[in-house]
């Protein structure tokens, strides 16, 4: 169901404000940063993809116990944006669970999550070897983390950090305020996926191309069901993949940067 569509002047300036604040402050700035590195991709002596990115790395390598203790700083400061707008949404009579975020249905939603992480984890897969191959694309270390006993459980709840993250701002909570602004379905799919490709530029044009592609699915997802909790199991099942599966398998496979 579709939410109303603000009509008071003011209190649409207002909502206008609260997007580009919640933003200035989360994947927007992200989104900045990566196109920064993205210039310095361009611009190296070496080829794209002859550079490698890397999404979950180390703080302390030599320290253990700063790095688990910066990991989880990293982690909770992740979370914050999500409790803004948990904090926003809820001055206007709204919550998280207007966004779908809840237990509501779980299994259900749980199952329809991991169908969805099979189909764009797989598609995914294939369009990042393929940027690689074509050289729009830098090599991406998923995770650099050190071999230690929370490596795995850090790892699972980064990726669960990234799923509630992007998923409650960039699907939920942005295409609900575009909607309450009047945006058609269509253009706020489209500014919900470019935002989403945006702070994955750092890993080349393939990232950005990827992303964008699984923004327009998860986004559509989103406007039909009206919930963001199979799309944060989704996004959550796809990272932990990335993040352990890399971990077991660099230096055993050809095609992962060692």
């Amino acid at each position: 169901m579709n939410p109303a569509v603000v009509v008071d002047p003011r209190a649409r300036r207002l909502l206008v404000w609260e997007v580009l604040a919640v933003f200035a402050v989360s994947l927007g700035m992200s989104g900045v940063r990566a196109l920064v590195r993205f210039v310095g991709i361009l611009t190296a002596p070496e080829a794209i993809n002859a550079q490698t990115s890397t999404v979950l790395g180390s703080y302390a390598p030599d320290r253990p116990w700063l790095d688990l203790a910066l990991q989880l700083v990293a982690i909770a400061s992740g979370l914050a944006p999500v409790f803004l707008v948990g904090y926003l949404m809820a001055r206007g009579g709204e919550s998280l669970r207007t966004l779908g975020f809840d237990g509501r249905r779980l299994g259900r939603n749980v199952l329809a999550g991991l169908g969805l992480a099979a189909v764009i984890g797989g598609c995914g897969l294939a369009l990042y070897l393929g940027a690689v191959a074509a050289g729009i694309n830098t090599n991406v270390a998923a995770s650099t983390l050190p071999d230690v006993w929370w490596a795995v459980p850090v790892s699972v709840m980064a990726a669960a950090e990234n799923g509630v993250l992007e998923e409650v701002l960039v699907a939920g909570y942005l295409l609900h305020r575009l909607s309450q602004l009047g945006f058609r379905w269509f253009p706020a799919l489209v500014v919900s996926a470019l935002l989403r490709g945006s702070y994955h530029l750092y890993q080349g044009l393939g990232g950005f191309i990827g992303n964008v592609a699984m923004g327009f699915v998860f986004g559509w997802v989103y406007q039909r069901w009206g919930r963001t909790t199979p799309l944060v199991v989704a996004h959550t099942a796809i990272d932990v993949v990335a993040f352990v599966g890399y971990a077991a398998l660099v230096g055993k496979v050809g095609w992962l940067p060692g």
